[in-house]
């Protein structure tokens, strides 16, 4: 079968299609024929070697954590999916990857596609929409009524967690570039603004907050003026650094190390079939090109989630 693999860490150079041999599911393993995967930030970041202290990989590897696809063999010990099934799941971080024709994934990992979206497009969920479920759910234990504020708000993760808060019964105001307005507005944000000014304070966008969820990387400086978002016996939660907490005023700090689970994933997967839950997929670039999104991610010219469809 084809596949991107590389065989040393480095640029995105380093990334090869080549021909591998089809794996064969092992006790409680699923083989699934690709339909898509799709790029995250953190496909970069292990190809780049940032992450091989905390993400032991076997090399050569095969990129790419999200998967869409269909059902083609069964491990022993596997019961629930059967072949022919329709599947996404978020693959293990230190296992190969889904820019491949075929890839084996854990059953317990697997959750049925949404039915309201079309194959490939169901790739844009899983890591995604378990970042923003663990962060709201887990993290920030989310309660209906809190006020929220999601900075980078139009990002694939931000979009999900003001959708999931707005679900939840919070009331968001959602912060990001003015080119992402009307689509957070459409997902029900209570207040949609542009780039924090934090010269300005809270008061400005209506904080302080019971929940502060942060996107934006920023300087270590900017960060530590966040908290200041936070209202006293608030929690921040943030995927670019740590926001500093404030035990005089109760607030707590959070971060997130995203974790694959096939019960949460169908729980998004039903948000997405009753609507309550919208996918933005702004491109889908053949697997053959994924040597070229790696780079355009890394210069920042990737123009949002982008859907890799498979060999």
């Amino acid at each position: 079968m084809k596949a991107i693999r590389f065989h040393e860490f480095g640029s995105s150079e380093v990334l090869r299609y080549e021909d591998v041999e089809r794996p064969v599911p092992g006790a409680g393993q699923v083989l699934v024929r690709v339909a898509a995967t799709s790029f995250n930030p953190v496909d970069d970041h292990i190809r780049a070697g940032f992450l091989a202290e905390m993400i032991p990989i076997t090399l050569p590897y095969v990129p790419g954590i999200d998967l869409a696809g269909t059902v083609a063999e069964l491990g022993s010990d596997v019961t629930g999916p059967k072949i022919g099934d329709r599947v996404v799941a978020m693959l293990p971080l230190d296992s190969a990857g889904g820019a491949a024709e075929y890839v084996l994934v854990p059953a317990v990992s697997l959750a049925t596609t949404p039915r309201t979206t079309e194959l490939v497009d169901a790739a844009a969920l899983p890591l995604t929409g378990l970042a923003a479920w663990q962060t709201l759910f887990e993290l920030a234990e989310l309660k209906p009524g809190q006020t929220v504020l999601v900075n980078g708000a139009g990002g694939a993760v931000g979009s999900l967690v003001v959708q999931l808060a707005v679900d939840a019964g919070a009331h968001v105001t959602a912060v990001d570039a003015p080119q992402h307005a009307d689509r957070l507005r459409g997902y029900g944000a209570d207040r949609v603004t542009g780039p924090l000014d934090l010269t300005a304070g809270p008061g400005a966008v209506g904080g302080p907050f019971q929940v502060v969820v942060n996107h934006v990387r920023v300087a270590a400086e900017e960060l530590a003026r966040l908290t200041d978002y936070v209202a006293d016996g608030g929690v921040s939660a943030s995927t670019a650094g740590p926001i500093p907490e404030d035990p005089a005023r109760g607030v707590r700090g959070a971060s997130l190390w995203v974790r694959s689970d096939g019960a949460q994933l169908a729980e998004l997967v039903a948000k997405v079939d009753a609507g309550k839950l919208r996918l933005h997929v702004a491109a889908r670039r053949p697997v053959a090109e994924l040597a070229a999104v790696h780079e355009e991610a890394g210069a920042g010219r990737l123009p949002g989630k982008t859907v890799v469809l498979a060999p």
